[in-house]
């Protein structure tokens, strides 16, 4: 005879686990507040301390008090508007020529240079182990009348139509447009070739093979292959050249003339030597909203915003 077996009694519920505590949650915020507060303290405090000053009236010997002064953005542009156009010119050649020598040179690093490649960098890189003053300086030699260089273009009567064309002045180059775009062109040149490098370098060499089994020309691969991978490059290069060299100074101050002006000379003036603060600060914003709308609306234009 089949005898039953008691049936087991029912285990006891398994009280749930509470979640395990997240350790160290608050550590990448912990990181970013050291960059969070320098930008706070040396970007925006700053910021907000030159828009109040831009909308102040008043003297260096009275003192200032904000009034809300905005007519004073109005009297800026009325009186600086050929220093904002001619930087504008200015910057826009020197980008233009910094693309036009950078990006052979960076397509030479990427593809071409081989064990040379290091060299190469270094050599890019190299004008930045001296001063940025130094390098500008540099160039009033380079320049000089009576120079080499001014020979050779005098005996290539290069000068008679650069001076037909208004950027230089019978046979003299400094003092002139183009000595301040020559300047311009080599102290940024670099931060033209670094990202169009950097954006080279990450295009796959088997697009190219397959461009020239697909009997492609070289530049029909240069056109629909290598250029249009390259945009991120191009785009970071053009804004890290034109933004800083729109409002240089320096290379206007050294290599031009008081016809050569840029609104960066106009900036230094109001703030160092005539002292009139509202005036240096409501230029500084107008540049910098000018600057933003044209590179929003470059980038939107460049199709491309994988920025390198």
């Amino acid at each position: 005879m089949a005898t039953a077996t008691p049936e087991a009694p029912p285990l006891a519920p398994v009280p749930a686990k509470k979640p395990p505590r997240k350790r160290g949650r608050w550590t990448p915020y912990w990181l970013l507040l050291p960059g969070i507060l320098w930008l706070f303290v040396f970007f925006a405090l700053p910021m907000v301390y030159q828009a109040s000053t831009s909308v102040q009236t008043g003297s260096l010997e009275e003192g200032y008090k904000v009034t809300w002064h905005f007519a004073t953005y109005w009297d800026a542009v009325a009186d600086y508007w050929p220093q904002f156009l001619r930087s504008v010119l200015y910057a826009g050649a020197a980008t233009i020529l910094c693309l036009v020598l950078g990006y052979p040179l960076a397509y030479l690093i990427a593809f071409r240079a081989g064990r040379w490649r290091n060299l190469i960098m270094i050599l890019v890189i190299a004008p930045f182990f001296t001063s940025f003053l130094i390098r500008t300086l540099a160039w009033k030699t380079i320049l000089a009348d009576g120079g080499p260089v001014v020979g050779a273009l005098n005996s290539l009567h290069v000068l008679d139509v650069t001076s037909w064309l208004g950027i230089t002045a019978g046979d003299r180059v400094l003092a002139t447009p183009l000595a301040v775009v020559c300047g311009l062109t080599y102290n940024f040149l670099p931060f033209m070739i670094l990202p169009l490098y950097t954006s080279l370098e990450r295009i796959d060499g088997r697009l190219h093979e397959a461009a020239g089994d697909l009997y492609a020309r070289p530049f029909t691969t240069f056109r629909k292959v290598t250029f249009p991978l390259s945009m991120p490059g191009v785009v970071s290069g053009t804004l890290l050249t034109f933004i800083p060299a729109s409002g240089d100074y320096v290379n206007a101050d050294l290599l031009g003339s008081t016809d050569t002006r840029m609104i960066g000379n106009v900036i230094q003036t109001q703030f160092l030597r005539i002292l009139d603060y509202p005036t240096a600060a409501a230029l500084s914003f107008i540049l910098m909203a000018a600057i933003l709308i044209m590179v929003t609306l470059y980038i939107r234009k460049s199709g491309t915003e994988d920025l390198v």
